[in-house]
């Protein structure tokens, strides 16, 4: 049921069904074995196969020139992607480029020209040619001799009974001969996943996938089935539309957060850019000694509004937190605006009050909420969600280094799993706490 609520294809749904009862023999498992636990571990076991070909994906080389072609569904958030990945490269040292050959929606162009400029990548293209093979073509050459190593093309996006379109594909590919061609599929595609990256697959020689559109709802089932189709490597997720809302695909994160089980590493990577370092050693120190005041959590909350949309926070956490349940209620801008109620509400507390919360009793709560401009129950409420928070911070109390065992013992399994079993979890809490856990 939950792969189908994340549009998986009714297909797929079966295999995966058909290879998990070949995997499990229910009768004759052992006594005392958690059954649950098993099955659980089998499924997720068999969609990270599905969702990897065992296909290393292409990689770039140094000093050479080296093309990749775009393909997919218009809409699929194709143009927006080329330069998430042109950005991306330029991040890591590469010389990018891009080139517009989409001739036949009104406005590709201008959008790819805009991002490109917005991101400081070269682009070549044209408002009056109307051949995309020679667009292509001059594209690539005039980059090559400018010694751009990575050069990206960007084509119209079809529909897999455009007949001419995806001649118009196969010719594009024929002549700037691509050292990889990527598959961008809208995440939020679910059934019709198949049968379009069938279509492309049978026109030309897809190497890989990206996932795009994943920031809000979509939980992107149809990555299963564009993968069992293609055969080929997802190498990105697109989560957003800002130019580096490109993650680059981890299958444990992906499958954990398919099934509902949230995205522990993905939520690390953000907390890691969102906290500043220099805060990371005291928040580590004082998460190990158990204390969390009201002061911490005005930095936290800080700190989740650098974080992002709370839908694509939220959709890292799994179902079955209390974390979950939380924010479930406030998403969007209308979750950044009650963090911002909440951090308002906190700035008419005394610091006595901020570093002390078990002082303040009805008149100081009658206080605070006539200072902040806030009723007095969103006052309480803010009290019980502290509270909330500190349980959760007072299981930390008196962990030590070497006592590994206590910590696992407060990460779920399957989290655990994501984060690289013991010595995953034991590195991370080292570089949070470098000055304060070693």
């Amino acid at each position: 049921n939950a792969l189908i609520a994340s549009d998986v294809n009714f297909r797929t749904v079966m295999t995966l069904r058909t290879n998990i009862k070949k995997s499990l023999n229910l009768e004759e498992m052992a006594g005392g074995i958690d059954r649950r636990r098993t099955i659980k571990k089998t499924v997720f076991d068999e969609l990270v196969k599905m969702l990897d070909p065992g296909v290393q994906p292409w990689k770039p080389s140094k000093g050479k020139t080296n093309i990749i072609m775009f393909v997919g569904l218009q809409g699929s958030g194709k143009t927006t992607t080329v330069t998430k990945m042109a950005a991306y490269y330029k991040r890591k040292g590469w010389r990018p480029a891009l080139i517009c050959c989409d001739t036949f929606r009104a406005g590709a162009f201008d959008q790819l020209a805009q991002n490109a400029t917005r991101a400081k990548i070269p682009f070549y293209g044209s408002h009056t040619e109307r051949d995309p093979v020679k667009l292509a073509q001059d594209g690539v050459e005039k980059f090559k001799e400018a010694g751009y190593d990575i050069i990206i093309v960007d084509t119209s996006g079809r529909h897999k009974q455009e007949a001419a379109l995806f001649e118009e594909m196969e010719q594009v590919a024929i002549v700037i001969k691509p050292h990889q061609i990527v598959f961008v599929m809208d995440g939020s595609i679910g059934q019709a996943a198949v049968d379009q990256a069938q279509a492309f697959k049978s026109k030309v020689d897809v190497g890989a996938v990206i996932i795009t559109k994943l920031d809000g709802h979509a939980k992107g089932g149809g990555a299963l089935s564009a993968v069992a189709a293609t055969h080929s490597p997802i190498i990105f997720i697109g989560t957003g539309e800002d130019i580096h809302d490109l993650q680059e695909f981890e299958v444990h994160s992906f499958v954990s957060r398919l099934l509902g089980m949230g995205d522990m590493t993905g939520m690390i990577n953000i907390i890691k850019e969102a906290v500043p370092k220099d805060s990371q050693p005291k928040i580590a120190k004082r998460l190990q000694e158990g204390k969390f005041s009201l002061r911490d959590m005005y930095e936290q909350f800080q700190s989740m509004l650098k974080m992002g949309p709370l839908d694509q926070v939220i959709g890292m956490l799994p179902m079955d937190t209390g974390l979950n349940q939380l924010l479930k209620g406030a998403k969007g801008e209308a979750g950044h605006q009650k963090i911002k109620s909440y951090m308002t509400i906190m700035d008419s507390m005394t610091d006595e009050e901020l570093d002390i919360p078990k002082i303040i009793n009805p008149s100081r709560i009658n206080r605070i909420a006539r200072g902040s401009g806030r009723s007095k129950r969103e006052v309480e409420e803010l009290l019980v969600q502290y509270k909330q928070f500190e349980k959760v911070v007072l299981k930390m109390k008196n962990v030590r280094p070497g006592r590994m065992n206590q910590i696992q013992s407060l990460v779920p399994p399957h989290l655990l799993k994501q984060m690289g079993g013991a010595n995953g979890l034991n590195s991370f809490i080292r570089q949070m706490g470098k000055d304060g856990l070693k």
